[in-house]
């Protein structure tokens, strides 16, 4: 008999009847699902653990805004994917939200399909089969280890976003070949828009602060310029 995974998702949201169509919709799917109405329940299911598998958010929401809740969790280490649900499409919001390290948004009004298209996108990079080979790298005096999301630079803990192992996954599952920053958007926040480019540039500068021995003299991410990035390591 074929095993089935049940998916814990938190929903933020402070409309009932969105709220409660999405809860409805998500479990009738064969999701497990919390949904509360206000940013500081969000925020305080977020350090839940084992921690859920993908948090739908809002960006408008009372006691704390959506932003303000991805912020707080990503300083408290939380791994947690976040897809951002806004009713408003305007570039500073969408950059504001991956710029806080969201794995992606859905402006409203929404498709349920599309919708769900989105998170099962967002499960399947996150979510990694347990036979995949690529569990633990070192890359120099760094440890990767994409099953738990922890990073260690030699005895430090180092925090690495939901998006940014995400970016870095990638880069290294194409280690050698430059990546196009169309590709990116494409593979890791299932976009197909040249709108949000600079936010790319900004994600792999956190990154090589984090991996890199010189930041400003790259060894393992390059810049392949008018292109993209390509990962240069071949570790273990």
């Amino acid at each position: 008999m074929t095993e089935t995974t049940t998916y814990r998702m938190l929903i933020v949201e402070d409309d009932p009847d969105v709220g409660t169509a999405l809860k409805d919709f998500f479990e009738l799917s064969g999701y497990e699902v919390v949904l509360v109405n206000d940013g500081e329940k969000g925020l305080d299911l977020m350090r839940d653990v084992p921690p859920f598998d993908i948090a739908l958010l809002d960006v408008m929401l009372p006691k704390k805004s959506g932003f303000e809740v991805l912020r707080e969790s990503q300083a408290l280490g939380v791994v947690t994917p976040v897809l951002m649900l806004t009713g408003r499409g305007e570039q500073e919001n969408i950059l504001q939200g991956f710029g806080l390290g969201a794995s992606d948004y859905v402006v409203k009004p929404f498709n349920a399909d599309e919708l769900s298209a989105r998170v099962k996108a967002i499960l399947g990079r996150t979510q990694a089969p347990s036979e995949t080979p690529m569990e633990v790298y070192t890359i120099g005096d760094v440890r990767v280890n994409f099953s738990t999301h922890e990073v260690y630079k030699q005895q430090e803990k180092l925090h690495f976003t939901a998006l940014e192992f995400d970016l870095l996954r990638y880069l290294m599952q194409y280690r050698g070949q430059t990546v196009t920053r169309k590709q990116l958007l494409s593979a890791v926040w299932g976009i197909d828009q040249d709108i949000i480019t600079r936010t790319i540039d900004r994600h792999m500068a956190s990154i090589r602060q984090k991996i890199e021995p010189t930041p400003a003299e790259p060894l393992y991410i390059k810049t392949v310029y008018g292109q993209g990035y390509r990962f240069d390591f071949d570790g273990n």
